[in-house]
C-alpha cells in the first residue's frame, strides 16, 4: 500500500488548492470575525471557492461561533451548500467578551454538502463510544416531532458501543498550541474518520499549525493543507513531517 500524502501549501485557499483537488472532505476553521484582531478578519470568497474543491459527494466540516453561522448562513446556501448536521465542541475552559453574560466554553462544527448531491451518497462512517448502559429500547411508533422516521429498536450492553453524541467534551489546545486558534487534533480526527473514506483526501483550507494534518495522518487519510502565513506554514510542515509514516487503509 502506498504511503499517505501529507503536504502543506503556502498560499491562499481560494486559488492555490484547486490544482490539488478535488477533495473527499474539506476542513475549514476560518476567521470568525468576532473580534477586531487582524487575523480574525473575515475571508471573502472562501465559501464559494470551497464548493469547487469538493468531489460531487464530498462534504465539509466548518468550525465557527453561532454569530459566524448566523451572519454567513445565506452565503453557504448561495454557494450551493446544504447543512447536514452539527456538533458542539465543549471546552474545559473558555473566554468571555465584555458584553457576554455567560462564559463561552463551546464552539460549533457544522457539516455541509453540495446541493447537487444526495445525502445518502455522502460518505459517513458512524463513530461509536464504548460507554453504553445495558438496556433495550423499542420505538413502537415514531415520535410526532421527527417527521417520517421509521420505527425500530436497538440493543446495547454495559460498556458496549453507542453512537457518539453530538456534544463532544475535549480539552482545548491552550498551553501547547502553535496557532492562537488551534483545534485539538483528536477532535478533528473524529470528523475525518466520520466523513472521509479510508482512501480519501482531506483538504484543509486554513491549515494554521497543521493540527488537521496530524489528525489525518493518524487516521491514515491523505492530506493537503493551505496556509497563507509563510512562517506558520513552515511550522505546519515540520509538524506533519514528524509523524510516523502510515499507509492508506
Amino acid at each position: 500500500m502506498k504511503p499517505t500524502l501529507r503536504d502543506i501549501i503556502t498560499g491562499d485557499c481560494r486559488c492555490d488548492l484547486a490544482s490539488r483537488g478535488p477533495f473527499d472532505l474539506l476542513i475549514a476553521d476560518p476567521p470568525y470575525g468576532d473580534t477586531s484582531l487582524d487575523w480574525d478578519e473575515h475571508c471573502e470568497g472562501w465559501i464559494e471557492a470551497a464548493r469547487s474543491l469538493l468531489k460531487p459527494a464530498g462534504s465539509m466540516w466548518v468550525f465557527g461561533s453561532m454569530r459566524f453561522f448566523m451572519t454567513f448562513g445565506a452565503a453557504f446556501k448561495d454557494a450551493g451548500f446544504r447543512c447536514a448536521q452539527d456538533v458542539v465542541w465543549e471546552k474545559h475552559n473558555g473566554s468571555a467578551f465584555h458584553a457576554d453574560r455567560f462564559k463561552r466554553v463551546h464552539e460549533h462544527i457544522v457539516q455541509f454538502y453540495r446541493t447537487d448531491a444526495e445525502w445518502r451518497h455522502v460518505f459517513n462512517d458512524v463513530q461509536k463510544t464504548a460507554d453504553a448502559t445495558a438496556r433495550k429500547l423499542r420505538r413502537k411508533k415514531r415520535p410526532p416531532h421527527t417527521g417520517h422516521i421509521d420505527a425500530g429498536h436497538y440493543e446495547s450492553e454495559d460498556g458496549g458501543p453507542r453512537i457518539m453524541r453530538s456534544v463532544i467534551y475535549m480539552r482545548s489546545a491552550h498551553g501547547r498550541a502553535i496557532h492562537p486558534t488551534e483545534k485539538p487534533d483528536a477532535l478533528t480526527e473524529i470528523l475525518i474518520r466520520t466523513s472521509c473514506p479510508p482512501d480519501g483526501i482531506v483538504g484543509d483550507l486554513f491549515a494554521g499549525s497543521g493540527s488537521a494534518g496530524e489528525a489525518a495522518g493518524r487516521a491514515g487519510r491523505h492530506y493537503v493543507g493551505c496556509e497563507i502565513n509563510p512562517a506558520m506554514a513552515a511550522r505546519a510542515r515540520e509538524r506533519i513531517a514528524a509523524l510516523l509514516p502510515l499507509s492508506a487503509a
